[in-house]
């Protein structure tokens, strides 16, 4: 959550309040608006005119001990052959360049610097947990950042930034919605960090909607290599009326696992409780590795940014992975950071459908996200658009435009919609209302 290095597949973005964000979000965009080549655009330079390819880059750890995301920059690489085989993007040819950041900032920053030297339009579905390291030097050529994971709050201020999805703040505050009807008390665990400090709020702002008092906090050490005491802390918390069952939050990014082997062994000693996180604590392929429907997250709910993987909306993603990545054991259908990379490389498309005929660089890229645009994801996220500031701008995110998050819970091992879900029809909630009155620190 905090940038820092990542011991496991799966990560939580960084909460920190940013100061003065809207300011400089606004100071950034106004400067290349009006300064495009002090912006780093040369003027005529492209990376998609006439004949030419449109060059894009997708990046993302591989090959580490820590947070590894292959299928990212491999679903990019199937799209871009999918598209070409269909002609092309208004007859342009799609090249994507893939970068390997080795989940650490130097390497974050070398593949920024590649993006930035070989020209492209924009990075698209990318991982990285360095914002602070990747994100200056393509504001510096100008390049936008188009559906990043949410690993960072860098991606919901920095004004070159277009995510897709609401990171942390939307999840925990779907989840705490979520569990506000069916829960007694409520026990937070989380890490006891700045960062951490955030958690509360957004876990509390969807509670309190759902008519629920604040949950327990309870602080846990980053780099703890056991956690049977804040287990039992927790369970005594949540189980303490006796009238209605409790709920147990772990939300300790990559500790999440070593904390629930902890609450594994010490929950038979207390009254049943229900488990419940947020992706990017927990997902299909972590479930798959502690055992599936015999491990420990077996019943827990789980918020996510999307539909569960089986819904019928994936069915054009999967079409493509079975025509041009077949075999391909780096493409999970099921992973958050593919269906990411899926959404953003949407949107791309329909940037570039947009410019037609005309010049395709970086800033006609950048141009045509900040003139209103709207994007359709095939009811996979809410229709996306960026303005120029976002509703959360007041809590501190201006860039996160997409607050939607859908409620999952492990059935037999598998992530499936939960029959008690929090949105409409469709299954999606919308977390804006919501996030707008948390309490941020």
């Amino acid at each position: 959550m905090t940038g820092r290095r990542r011991t496991r597949s799966t990560s939580l973005p960084a909460l920190s309040r940013p100061v003065g964000a809207t300011a400089l979000a606004a100071g950034a965009v106004a400067l290349c608006a009006s300064l495009t080549a002090a912006c780093g655009v040369i003027p005529g330079a492209t990376g998609g005119s006439g004949d030419d390819p449109v060059k894009v880059m997708t990046w993302a750890p591989q090959d580490t001990d820590a947070t590894n995301k292959p299928g990212m920059p491999a679903m990019a690489l199937a799209y871009a052959k999918w598209i070409n085989s269909q002609g092309g993007v208004n007859g342009r040819r799609l090249e994507v360049l893939t970068c390997n950041d080795h989940n650490d900032g130097v390497g974050a920053a070398k593949c920024a610097r590649r993006a930035a030297a070989e020209n492209v339009v924009a990075v698209v579905g990318s991982y990285s947990q360095f914002g602070d390291s990747y994100l200056a030097p393509l504001e510096g050529a100008g390049i936008p950042y188009i559906g990043g994971y949410g690993v960072t709050n860098d991606e919901f201020t920095g004004a070159m930034s277009y995510p897709v999805n609401g990171g942390q703040p939307a999840l925990l505050a779907g989840l705490g919605k979520a569990l506000a009807t069916g829960c007694g008390n409520v026990s937070l665990v989380r890490p006891d960090s700045i960062a951490g400090d955030q958690l509360p709020a957004m876990l509390d702002s969807g509670l309190k909607a759902g008519g629920h008092t604040d949950a327990e906090d309870q602080l846990a050490a980053e780099d703890a290599t056991e956690y049977g005491t804040q287990a039992a802390r927790a369970l005594r918390e949540a189980t303490k009326d006796v009238a209605r069952k409790g709920c147990v939050v772990p939300a300790l990014g990559d500790r999440t696992d070593t904390f629930m082997d902890s609450f594994r062994r010490t929950r038979q000693d207390f009254p049943a409780v229900r488990t419940a996180t947020v992706l990017g604590s927990v997902d299909q392929t972590v479930i798959d590795a502690t055992g599936g429907a015999g491990g420990p997250y077996e019943g827990a709910y789980i918020t996510s940014w999307y539909p569960v993987s089986s819904d019928h909306r994936w069915d054009g993603m999967k079409k493509v992975i079975n025509k041009e990545a077949f075999g391909d054991n780096r493409i999970d259908p099921a992973d958050a950071g593919v269906q990411t990379t899926w959404i953003a490389y949407t949107v791309l498309k329909a940037v570039l459908d947009k410019i037609g005929d005309g010049e395709v660089s970086a800033d006609s890229v950048r141009r045509t996200l900040n003139d209103g645009l709207r994007v359709s994801t095939g009811g996979l996220t809410p229709t996306l658009h960026w303005p120029y500031e976002g509703k959360l701008a007041a809590v501190g995110f201006p860039r996160l435009v997409n607050a939607a998050v859908t409620l999952q819970v492990v059935e037999n091992g598998r992530l499936v919609a939960a029959r008690r879900g929090i949105g409409g029809a469709d299954g999606i909630a919308d977390m804006t209302s919501v996030l707008v009155h948390a309490d941020v620190p």
